[in-house]
């Protein structure tokens, strides 16, 4: 009997990395977990022992604790319904099958891989849909018996009844239909004795009690094969879900040819876990409104499957980009110049990594500037370090002839202030203006060439702040002896 407690199940293989969809799929299962305070499942499918990648479990399970969404049973957490990776349970699939086959609802098939790629060929010759032609379930139990013995190797096909209607009630889709004589005799259990997909999912989301399979939209054509073995096991069919497809701005299938698909490459290159969870929880989802930044808390108030959307979702780089800068900016000051520190420390300015007041002064400065926090080391490194050069186009606009003896007025006044503040510097260069006749501007252009070595960034009194007193009178004085004009 399916659990009375809503449990879904997040089921990956460890071929790898974590794509972005499988990530978006972990949500919502966690989402409608959380929302209907249900149990969160992780279960590994490694029947295809080919594509397991060594490493890749513990990857996947510390990218899902990376993002927050951490599982209730599974490897290593544990559970009353384990074990939780199916190269463990194949006693079980093993039993399973030999029940089918002794029912009449599966058989075992000889066949070689040559028989089976020329009835393929044939049946696309004919413009047929390639199927199985059931050839060895007409052999008899001699003739099967005597090829178990001669050692002969056999997989476990699923009898499926032509001509029968399989109806599947999908929560975002609706009401879908298939007709059996589309269906093919599927294969359950491989030569190597391990399952394939569909027997082990079958089994698993029973035992495990999963009330709710939600999962991508590339499951759909399988699922009426799963209803099948359902319905020959005698067991109690569970809710379905499918999602969306992911889809590349062109609209074709979000794939790594068009860019990184891989969670793992999105923490690398800087993005917040709270923003990548709220963006994939945006591809297709919304809750009916205008709303686009969420914590995870919020999605988990907020989500319900009937929301989500039957048609494709575009993976918009922009968007991300976007979100991430909205998540950066609520982040306080102390947390920034957290990341900050980091940053610099795995990067060329690990030498130059400034005190802690001083990185939090960095981080207020120029929070409203950047979508990455590794954009300040990249974009204002003269908060760190000298500028070794000037920008010709702010030379041009702003370095005039009477430059260096306007700064060599304004110099001493700033080598004389005792323990400046921003207020100071400001205050002594409006005076300073004031007495020489001219326009504030004409001093704050060429101050921040001289500091920074750029025209733009962010305020000049802020520069100042963060370099301190006697950086801002050396990069003054260096400017006025380098710079020819």
């Amino acid at each position: 009997m399916i659990s009375d407690k809503v449990r879904v199940r997040f089921a990956p293989s460890p071929t790898g990395y974590l794509h972005v969809g499988g990530l978006r799929t972990a949500l919502y299962n966690y989402l409608y977990a959380k929302k209907n305070n249900g149990v969160f499942v992780l279960r590994i499918e490694d029947t295809d022992q080919n594509r397991k990648v060594e490493g890749a479990v513990e990857n996947l399970i510390k990218t899902l604790n990376w993002a927050g969404l951490r599982y209730d049973e599974g490897p290593v957490t544990g559970g009353e319904h384990g074990p939780y990776v199916q190269s463990e349970r194949l006693d079980i699939y093993k039993e399973h099958a030999d029940r089918l086959v002794k029912e009449g609802k599966a058989y075992y098939c000889f066949c070689s891989k040559e028989r089976l790629e020329l009835l393929r060929k044939e049946q696309e010759e004919k413009k047929l849909q390639p199927v199985y032609d059931k050839h060895c379930l007409k052999l008899s139990k001699q003739e099967i018996q005597e090829k178990i013995n001669d050692g002969f190797p056999y997989v476990i096909r699923l009898n499926i009844r032509p001509n029968e209607n399989v109806v599947v009630k999908d929560i975002i889709r609706g009401i879908v239909e298939f007709s059996t004589s589309t269906v093919d005799d599927q294969v359950l259990l491989k030569s190597d004795g391990f399952p394939t997909y569909h027997l082990a999912n079958v089994i698993d989301d029973h035992y495990m009690k999963i009330t709710h399979v939600i999962r991508g939209e590339e499951w759909l054509p399988s699922t009426p094969k799963h209803v099948l073995l359902y319905n020959y096991f005698g067991w109690e069919v569970p809710s379905f879900a499918h999602l969306p497809l992911l889809l590349n701005p062109d609209r074709s299938k979000l794939s790594k040819r068009q860019g990184d698909v891989a969670v793992e490459s999105y923490a690398e290159k800087g993005y917040l876990k709270e923003a990548l969870v709220n963006f994939v929880a945006l591809l297709g989802w919304n809750a009916g409104d205008d709303r686009e930044f969420y914590y995870l808390n919020e999605l988990v108030d907020a989500f319900s499957l009937e929301r989500v959307n039957k048609a494709g979702a575009v993976f918009d780089i922009q968007k991300l980009d976007w979100l991430n800068a909205e998540h950066l900016r609520k982040l306080d000051d102390a947390t920034l110049a957290g990341m900050l520190k980091e940053e610099l420390a795995a990067g060329e300015l690990k030498d130059l990594i400034p005190g802690d007041e001083t990185l939090l002064k960095i981080v207020s400065c120029m929070r409203e500037r950047i979508s990455f926090i590794k954009e300040i080391p990249v974009n204002a490194p003269y908060l760190f370090r000298k500028p070794d050069s000037y920008e010709e186009k702010g030379l041009q606009k702003g370095w005039k002839a009477e430059t260096p003896a306007h700064l060599n007025e304004i110099l001493p006044k700033y080598e004389a202030l005792e323990n400046p503040v921003k207020d100071d510097y400001e205050r002594v260069l409006r005076e300073t203006a004031e007495s020489l006749g001219i326009g504030a501007g004409k001093l704050i252009h060429p101050l921040r060439l001289a500091v920074s070595g750029v025209s733009g960034g962010p305020g000049l009194f802020d520069i100042f702040d963060v370099i301190g007193q006697k950086e801002v009178v050396e990069r003054i004085k260096t400017a006025v002896e380098k710079i020819r004009i």
